[in-house]
C-alpha cells in the first residue's frame, strides 16, 4: 500500500511495524488463560518449555530419506502408503530470532501454509516450530488422504492427455463441418453459431463438449482445493510457487488440453526435489513447448539439420565429405512428421529459458546467447495427438553452437538441448536468481541479502537441491525476524485459500470458488505474460483492490461463498450470544491470531466499513457471481476468463465490474467475522 493510500484510507492502513506485540512468556506452550479462554479451549497436551532469551533454531535435522530428486520420466508420487514421520532430531541453534515462540508459529502458518485452519496453531505448538518444518519438508510422509479423495471427484484430472487432445479435436472437427455445410447453403454464420448448430444435432457431441468446456475449470478448481485441505501445506505453497515461475496462461490455444498433466506430472512430483529434474520436465512439458511455441521451432536455412547430414555431401574437386556421424532416431512417442511447414527459428522459450527461468535479466547472457540457445532446442517439440514430447532430428540445427562459453560440438542431436540446461542450471547467476526469488516470496519483499547469500550457496552445494535451499530459508534468523513479520501482502490466491481455512469451509469442487480469484484479480493460470504474478505487495493494494477484498470477507461470512459458513467454524456457536466486545476478542483471536491494532479493533467493534463511501461511486453492473456459476452449455469454445477484472497485460485492473463491489449488510457476530477478514492483518501473511 502507498503512502498516499495511507492517507486517503487514513485508520485503516496499517503496517506490520504497528502491530501490537505480546508479552513475553518464560513458555512455549498455551497462553495463560484470559476472560475468553472459555471459547477456544487449548489442547491440553502441550507440555510447556523452558526457553532462553533466543528461542530455538533449528541447526541440524537428522531425517530419512533425503532428498534425491526426481528422475524426469517420474509422473506421480508413489502410491504406497505413507511411512509415518520419523521423529526428526532437532538441536539448539545459537542463532537468535526475534519473534516470541506464539509469533513464531503465526510466522510458519502464515508463510509455509495457506493459513491456519481451526486448531492448526496448537498442533505446531504441541510438536514444535522446527519439527513441523521438518515434517513439511518431507510431504511424502504425510498423510494427504482427504486430499487424494477430493481430488478424485475431478474427471479431467484422470484423464489421459491423448485423450482431452481428441475430445477438443472431435468438437473442433464437428464445428468445422457444421460451418462448411451452412457456408455451402449460402448461410455465413459465425464460428460460434456454427458450434450451437453442430451441438444442437449431436448430444453425444454436446457430453464431449461439456467435457472441454471443464478441463480448465477442473484444474483451477482442484488447485484451490488442495490448498484449502491438503495437509502437505509447504507442498501446495511450493506447487503454487513454481506454477507462477514456469507461468503459462491457459487461454492461448491448446494450452488449457496439457494443464492438467502440466500440474500433475510437471510441477507436483518436482517442487521441492532437484531444480535441474524440475527445468527438464518444463522443457519438455506439452504446455510449455505450445505456449512459448518451441514445438515449431526448427533449424533456419542457414545451418544444417541431423537430416541433411543422413546424405554424405560431396566436397568440390570431387571426394566425399563426411557427415555428422550418426542420424539418431527420433525421441519420444512415435509420430508422423508434422504436416505444416516448419516455421524457423524461435527465440521465445531461450529467451524465457534464460531470463526468467534460470539466469535472471542480469545473469550475464547476451542476445548471441539467446539465438545459441534457441537452436540448441530446435527439434524439442511435441506429438499434437498426444501431447508427448518429441525430438524430431529432421528439425534440429546439428550445427556448432556456444553457449555462455561452452562449446556444443556440431552433429549432436537431444543431447544440445540437455546440455544448454546443464549450463544454465548450474550457473551461479541461477543459484542467486532462483534463492532470492524463493526468499522473495517467504521472507519480504526487500529479499535481505545475508540469507540469499547464504542460501544460494546452499542450492549450489546441493546441485540445485529445492529442499535444502528451503530449510536454510526457512529455518534462516532473517525468516523469524520482526522485520519480516507480517509484511507479505497476500496474492489473491493466498486471501481465498487462507479465508476458507480460517472458517474451517469444505472444499468446493465447482468452478465458483476459483472464479473469485479471478474477481480478485488473480485468475488461475491466466497471467497472459510468461513473467507470473507480481509477488510485491505494491502489486496489489490499491482502491479496488482493497474494497474488493473487504467485500469478498463479508461475502464469506454472509454465507454467500461455496462451502463456508458460520456454521462449519468452530467458534460459532459459543460467541454468538456473547456481548459485541467478547466477539471481537473472541475473532481477533481465533482468526487475527489474537493482535489486531486499535484501528481495527474500533471497526470490529462499530461494524463500520472504512470503505463505504467507495461503494457510492463503485461499479456494481456485474451479476452475482454466486448466482451465476459457469454454465455446461458450450455457447463459446473459449475457456471463460475472468472479463474485465484482469486488463490485456494481465495485471490486476483496480475498479473492475465485479459482485465483490457491491456491499454486503451483516449485522452480529457474523459482520465481525467479515470485517476482520477484510481486514489489514488479515491481508498480510
Amino acid at each position: 500500500m502507498t503512502q498516499g493510500e495511507k492517507t486517503r484510507f487514513g485508520s485503516y492502513s496499517l503496517h506490520a511495524s504497528q502491530l501490537p506485540r505480546p508479552v513475553a512468556s518464560l513458555t512455549m506452550g498455551p497462553p495463560a488463560p484470559s476472560t475468553n479462554s472459555r471459547f477456544f479451549p487449548l489442547s491440553s497436551s502441550v507440555t510447556p518449555m523452558r526457553v532462553t532469551t533466543f528461542s530455538l533454531g533449528l541447526a541440524t535435522i537428522v531425517v530419512a530419506a533425503c532428498s534425491t530428486g526426481r528422475p524426469v520420466g517420474s509422473t506421480m508420487r508413489s502410491a504406497a502408503v505413507p511411512a509415518p514421520v520419523a521423529s526428526p532430531l532437532v538441536a539448539i541453534s545459537a542463532e537468535p530470532r526475534e519473534l516470541l515462540p506464539d509469533e513464531q508459529v503465526e510466522q510458519v502458518l502464515n508463510r509455509l501454509s495457506f493459513g491456519a485452519r481451526p486448531g492448526d496453531a496448537d498442533k505446531v505448538r504441541a510438536m514444535g516450530v522446527d519439527r513441523w518444518i521438518a515434517t513439511q519438508l518431507q510431504p511424502d510422509r504425510i498423510d494427504d488422504a482427504a486430499a487424494d479423495q477430493l481430488v478424485s471427484e475431478y474427471q479431467t484430472l484422470h484423464e489421459s492427455t491423448s485423450d482431452l487432445v481428441e475430445t477438443f479435436r472431435q468438437v473442433q472437427q464437428a464445428r468445422r463441418r457444421e460451418q462448411m455445410q451452412l457456408r455451402n447453403e449460402g448461410d455465413t454464420a459465425s464460428k460460434r453459431d456454427a458450434r450451437r448448430e453442430a451441438l444442437a444435432n449431436d448430444p453425444q457431441l454436446r457430453d464431449l463438449a461439456r467435457k472441454a468446456q471443464k478441463i480448465v475449470g477442473d484444474v483451477q478448481s482442484a488447485k484451490l482445493a488442495r490448498a484449502v485441505v491438503s495437509e502437505r501445506q509447504l507442498d501446495e505453497v511450493m506447487v503454487d510457487f513454481w506454477e507462477n515461475h514456469f507461468s503459462v496462461y491457459s487461454g492461448k490455444g491448446q494450452t488449457r488440453l496439457f494443464l492438467a498433466s502440466y500440474d500433475r506430472d510437471v510441477i507436483r512430483p518436482h517442487a521441492l526435489g532437484k531444480f535441474r529434474d524440475l527445468l527438464e520436465a518444463v522443457a519438455k512439458s506439452p504446455a510449455m513447448l505450445f505456449f512459448l511455441d518451441n514445438w515449431q521451432s526448427a533449424a533456419d536455412s542457414l545451418h544444417p539439420t541431423l537430416a541433411s547430414a543422413r546424405q554424405p555431401v560431396r566436397r568440390y574437386g570431387g571426394g566425399l565429405r563426411p557427415n555428422f556421424g550418426r542420424f539418431p532416431r527420433t525421441v519420444g512417442a512415435a509420430a508422423p512428421a508434422p504436416q505444416r511447414r516448419a516455421r524457423g527459428l524461435n527465440e521465445n522459450y531461450a529467451r524465457e529459458l534464460m531470463e526468467l527461468h534460470t539466469l535472471g535479466v542480469d545473469g550475464g547472457y547476451t542476445q548471441k546467447d539467446v539465438i545459441e540457445v534457441a537452436r540448441a532446442l530446435t527439434g524439442w517439440t511435441m506429438n499434437p495427438r498426444n501431447g508427448e514430447f518429441v525430438f524430431r532430428p529432421e528439425m534440429h540445427d546439428a550445427g556448432e553452437k556456444i553457449v555462455l562459453g561452452h562449446k556444443l560440438k556440431a552433429g549432436q542431436g537431444i543431447e544440445d538441448g540437455e546440455q544448454v540446461l546443464d549450463i544454465v542450471a548450474h550457473h551461479p547467476s541461477t543459484a542467486r536468481f532462483i534463492t532470492t526469488k524463493l526468499v522473495r516470496h517467504f521472507v519480504s519483499d526487500t529479499a535481505p541479502a545475508p540469507v540469499v547469500n547464504r542460501c544460494s550457496a546452499v542450492f549450489s552445494k546441493t546441485d540445485g537441491d529445492i529442499r535444502e535451499t528451503m530449510r536454510c530459508i526457512v529455518t534462516s534468523p532473517e525468516f523469524f525476524s520482526r522485520a519480516a513479520y507480517r509484511v507479505k501482502v497476500k496474492t489473491p490466491f493466498e486471501v481465498v485459500a487462507s479465508a476458507l481455512r480460517a472458517m474451517n469451509a469444505q472444499p468446493d469442487t465447482t468452478p465458483r470458488t476459483a472464479q473469485l480469484v479471478a474477481r480478485l484479480g488473480q485468475p488461475i493460470f491466466g497471467r497472459q505474460t510468461p513473467d507470473g504474478w507480481p509477488d510485491r505487495g505494491d502489486a496489489w493494494m490499491n482502491t479496488g483492490a482493497i474494497l474488493n477484498r473487504i467485500n469478498f470477507g463479508l461475502a464469506l461470512a454472509a454465507g454467500r461463498v461455496p462451502g463456508a459458513t458460520l456454521t462449519t467454524w468452530p467458534y460459532a456457536s459459543s460467541l454468538r450470544g456473547e456481548s459485541r466486545s467478547a466477539q471481537v476478542d473472541g475473532v481477533i483471536k481465533s482468526i487475527l491470531g489474537g493482535q489486531s491494532s486499535p484501528e481495527t479493533r474500533s471497526i470490529l467493534m462499530s461494524g463500520e466499513n472504512p470503505l463505504v463511501g467507495k461503494l457510492a461511486t463503485a461499479d456494481s453492473s456485474g451479476s452475482d457471481i454466486m448466482d451465476n456459476p459457469m454454465s455446461d452449455d458450450m455457447a463459446n469454445e473459449r475457456p471463460r476468463q475472468a472479463g474485465k477484472a484482469v486488463a490485456k497485460n494481465g495485471r490486476p485492473r483496480p475498479n473492475a465490474a465485479s459482485p465483490l463491489n457491491r456491499p454486503v449488510n451483516l449485522e452480529g457476530l457474523a459482520q465481525v467475522v467479515g470485517l476482520a477478514l477484510g481486514s489489514p492483518e488479515f491481508q498480510r501473511r
